[in-house]
């Protein structure tokens, strides 16, 4: 009927209007731009494809391209190879393992203090986290999961939200949820807003069972008053709870509703900060009333996009990658003009100690030996990957020196992502990285390629430096190596195997840029 259509016209021409409205990577820019000509500064120009290759990648997955893909990736003309590249990474199982492990740390997965999950509960907890992330799950429902959460920590792995706490009170859940999945420090609201927010989590229960290390996280009526009660938001506004009613639900209702000043702009300034090294708001986990964000306008854009993508994460990480801004080259503004600026320029940083060891591992086909210092349980295995395991109280030599996080805190500070004596000395002497490579498996493909002559296989040379740095040599780098390998008799395994170590020592090796 005429009415029908009518209706299916303004629905079709709203949905269009709506698609239409979403934010672009473009607007984003335009943001940025505007905010940075007010300190007479412009964005850098785009970074080389080599160095977008290796960015991406390792903010995406924690790891470097394999020389073929890196090869194929530096050698295609397509103009929009870039935009391809990022949904093909953000599509892969190393997207979730490494985004997984953004989490773990936010929500101190650990099995022991001062945690103390223990290991089943810890194993469950990272494989649901890792589920989520793996299949999208919308943010928002991701959250209230948490907030909601009832059952056993062995069978319900979200009720290990109001676990990996020290001590299990209505103010250290509200503490942790504060800082989890608002942003915001405890510590630096007034006390009356710490009641309040408390007072929402003072019906949570713990009870053991007959299973060992097992508890039972419940809602306990018997902990709120038997008459109707107010509770007050964060944001000033109020809510009555009835009697036998979970107040955790109300709040997970308030905090993912769309416009709520803290969930959104806690999500999207630590997505911001995770890819460009500083966030909008810095730092990242301290959103407070007296540290106002560098740029209110890039901020208030991207919750908009957030909720828009109805709390799609990968979308957000989408527009910010396919930007400008994103894919500039690493700058830094005036010292003057970093607090104010400084977010919009990408910021050369060390890489995590878990994805500097695992890429060491990836270009030497070796693994890694990991272990429990706590003996209950004794744990110690052999792994590939360090971001892939999911309790914090499992860790090596290598990761302690690297400053990966104990998660203690939660907080992104713990991670000490700064270099040290120490840690130069390991890369440059170290047995370790030595009998790594010394590691046969990690040169076989250059001996091989160099024996069969292939004209388009047969160059060790560029086959090295795509394999750890994911580009090929300069000129001058060409003739550093051809006059070491000449003078060392050509490029036997052993002369490659000091080049790679030479190259693992380079600062282009060891952060991101």
């Amino acid at each position: 009927t005429r009415a029908h259509i009518t209706a299916l016209t303004v629905l079709l021409m709203f949905c269009a209007t709506a698609a239409w409205a979403l934010v672009t990577p473009a607007e984003l820019d335009r943001c940025v731009e505007a905010h940075l000509s007010q300190s007479k500064l412009a964005l850098p120009p785009a970074c080389e494809d080599a160095v977008f290759l290796r960015r991406v990648s390792l903010d995406l997955t924690g790891r470097i391209p394999a020389p073929d893909a890196a090869r194929a990736f530096l050698d295609n003309p397509r103009s929009d190879k870039r935009r391809i590249l990022i949904d093909t990474l953000l599509a892969s199982p190393d997207y979730a393992d490494y985004q997984t492990l953004h989490w773990l740390d936010l929500l101190r997965v650990k099995s022991e203090f001062p945690a103390n999950l223990w290991p089943n509960a810890v194993q469950v907890y990272s494989r649901w986290i890792r589920s989520n992330v793996a299949t999208n799950q919308p943010y928002d429902a991701f959250a209230r999961d948490l907030l909601t959460a009832n059952g056993s920590n062995f069978r319900d792995p979200a009720v290990n939200f109001f676990r990996a706490l020290p001590h299990k009170d209505a103010t250290n859940i509200a503490a942790f949820v504060a800082q989890s999945l608002m942003g915001t420090r405890f510590g630096t609201l007034p006390q009356n807003e710490q009641a309040d927010l408390a007072h929402f989590f003072c019906a949570v229960g713990y009870k053991a069972t007959t299973e060992w290390k097992e508890e039972i996280v419940f809602f306990n009526p018997a902990q709120l008053d038997a008459r109707p009660f107010a509770l007050r938001f964060s944001d000033g506004r109020t809510a009555t709870c009835a009697p036998n009613t979970d107040p955790r639900l109300l709040f997970a209702a308030w905090l993912t509703a769309p416009g709520n000043p803290f969930f959104a702009r806690c999500a999207v300034n630590r997505i911001w900060f995770y890819l460009m090294g500083r966030g909008i708001v810095h730092e990242a986990d301290d959103l407070r009333a007296d540290n106002p964000p560098a740029n209110p306008a890039l901020l208030t854009l991207l919750e908009k996009a957030l909720v828009e993508n109805r709390f799609d994460l990968r979308a957000l990480y989408r527009l910010i990658l396919n930007s400008q801004t994103y894919q500039a080259q690493a700058s830094a503004p005036p010292e003057t003009l970093m607090r104010r600026t400084g977010y919009a320029f990408y910021q050369i940083r060390q890489l995590d100690a878990e994805v500097l060891l695992d890429i060491i591992c990836q270009i030497t086909g070796t693994t890694e030996s990991y272990s429990s210092q706590i003996p209950e349980p004794y744990t110690n295995f052999t792994e590939s990957r360090s971001i892939c395991i999911g309790d914090g109280s499992v860790t090596s030599p290598f990761l302690e020196m690297f400053g990966r996080p104990p998660r203690d805190t939660g907080l992104l500070s713990e991670r000490a992502n700064w270099p040290s004596t120490s840690q130069r000395l390991h890369l440059l002497n170290a047995s370790h990285i030595q009998n790594k490579l010394l590691q046969v498996p990690a040169f076989r493909p250059f001996k091989k390629k160099h024996e069969k002559r292939d004209p388009q296989q047969s160059r060790p040379l560029d086959e090295l430096y795509l394999l750890a740095l994911s580009r090929y040599p300069t000129t001058d780098e060409r003739l550093v190596a051809h006059t070491y390998m000449q003078t060392s008799g050509g490029p036997s395994v052993t002369v490659l195997q000091d080049l790679l170590w030479a190259l693992i020592n380079t600062k282009e090796f060891c952060v991101r840029r």
